[in-house]
């Protein structure tokens, strides 16, 4: 079966809440946000040990396409699947799955996101490994993250009963998705030991999504069908540009699984996962010295009596320095600095509207 089994990556997004490094030109998947590689070129990594570069495809807009065919030379040009606007991810799924069963009918497809880290590769090959197999039984399966503490970030997923089988990791049946909880809320899904973080990671059949895309999203389904039958085409791009503008923006989770029949969730614990969604995100990821501090570029960065604070230096070329700072995020992008509390990073996304607002186009 391994021959039909493919990755396809999300990557058209553009992580705004990781201005101001993160920009329209630069969004946060090209960037070396945690180390050497970007993010993208570390998702691929993490796929090549399962999918050879063939059969590893890429969602994304064109302007981020060449940059991105730059990074990861080894995946063929016709391996990108070019959006012409953003639509959401259940448009984003439905074009890959479409364009794939007129490649191969067979196809099992491992639905990635280009900006996850992921510490734990070998857990993370496990459980792809296993998805494929329940997938193979014509179910959708997504991949949870067991909770750590209670989050408003993330939808979450409760689990059912256990899947019979002989599987080499648990798996269960879904109860329901719930969306992003208030902080209470969040608190008692917690506790009740049944839920999952929703990671955005689907493994099924081309044939099992796009079956359920028909029945629940026929006018996604029809139109879709309509842009791969014109793939190999010169009509392409006509056909793409004309049904892709008309399609109405939406998710795949709420779009899709949300009422979906037959569906299963890995809980995966200990896999080192983060969606690398704010500033505050960076913490889980990075190394934080006795002080709790978070330095990029250590060499440029001297903190007196701080505490709790990451500094990111986008540039070489300005030492920062922190006094009696405690709980901050200190942000230089070179023609933008950026200073909040840790606990109020995620209202970077309301500064991006107000200059999209007040047209300061440059700083976007």
């Amino acid at each position: 079966m391994a021959e039909h089994t493919y990755a396809v990556i999300m990557a058209g997004g553009g992580g705004t809440r990781l201005w101001p490094v993160s920009r329209k030109e630069t969004p946060k998947q090209l960037l070396p946000l945690l180390g050497e590689e970007t993010l993208f070129q570390s998702t691929v990594s993490r796929l090549e040990a399962l999918f050879p570069p063939e059969r590893i495809l890429v969602v994304t807009v064109a302007e981020q396409a060449s940059v991105m065919q730059e990074q990861v030379p080894a995946i063929p040009p016709e391996n990108y699947l070019i959006e012409p606007a953003p639509r959401g991810t259940a448009s984003v799924v439905a074009l890959a799955a479409a364009v794939l069963k007129r490649r191969d009918p067979q196809a099992v497809m491992a639905i990635q996101t280009a900006d996850h880290h992921i510490l734990n590769k070998d857990l993370f090959n496990y459980l792809i490994s296993t998805a494929i197999a329940v997938a193979e039984k014509k179910y959708l399966v997504t991949l949870g993250i067991t909770p750590t503490f209670p989050s408003t970030g993330y939808g979450y997923i409760q689990q059912g009963d256990s899947l019979g089988g002989d599987y080499k990791y648990p798996v269960y049946t879904v109860k329901s998705f719930k969306e992003k909880p208030d902080e209470a809320t969040a608190q008692l899904l917690l506790q009740s030991g049944d839920h999952s973080w929703n990671s955005g990671m689907f493994v099924w059949r081309v044939d099992t999504i796009l079956a359920e895309i028909e029945r629940q999203m026929p006018d996604l389904f029809n139109s879709v069908n309509e842009i791969a039958t014109a793939w190999e085409t010169p009509e392409r791009n006509e056909v793409l540009r004309s049904r892709w503008n008309g399609l109405k923006s939406q998710t795949i989770d709420y779009g899709i699984m949300e009422k979906a029949e037959r569906v299963a969730v890995l809980p995966a614990g200990g896999l080192g996962w983060s969606d690398v969604g704010s500033w505050d995100s960076l913490f889980e990821v990075l190394l934080p010295d006795m002080n709790g501090n978070v330095a990029t570029n250590k060499q440029y960065h001297l903190a007196l009596d701080t505490h709790n604070t990451l500094v990111y230096s986008a540039t070489d070329e300005r030492l920062v320095v922190t006094i009696g700072l405690d709980d901050m995020v200190v942000v230089d992008a070179g023609d933008v600095l950026m200073i909040c509390k840790t606990d109020q990073s995620q209202r970077v996304r309301d500064v991006v509207e107000h200059l999209k607002k007040h047209k300061q186009e440059k700083y976007l």
